[in-house]
């Protein structure tokens, strides 16, 4: 059994190891967080009133309505993430933005 020196070098490198796969993610988006968790918020407004068409929809909507240029990187983003329709992104992809 590690003695109490080893666990916490090892909560050390854990903790090292959460911030640089934090920062990488961070560096991966390819829209600014803000804009993300701008977005979150619209889906979860609209998923409330009308539900899930199993589509990106309403994410499109909202990355015209911002003029989004790169929407093939953010969709791509989301896809990569979980997100291959608008309640998804919510379920899978936000859970990502929460530290």
């Amino acid at each position: 059994m590690p003695d109490k020196k080893e666990k916490e070098r090892r909560r050390q490198i854990q903790k090292e190891l959460h911030e640089k796969a934090q920062k990488e993610f961070e560096e991966s988006l390819p829209i600014s967080r803000e804009l993300f968790l701008d977005l979150f918020d619209a889906l979860n407004q609209e998923l409330e009133k009308n539900g899930c068409d199993d589509s990106l929809k309403l994410t499109k909507q909202f990355l015209e309505t911002n003029q989004v240029q790169n929407t093939d990187k953010v969709e791509k983003f989301l896809k990569e993430n979980g997100g291959f329709c608008d309640c998804e992104v919510l379920y899978n992809v936000e859970e990502k933005f929460e530290n």
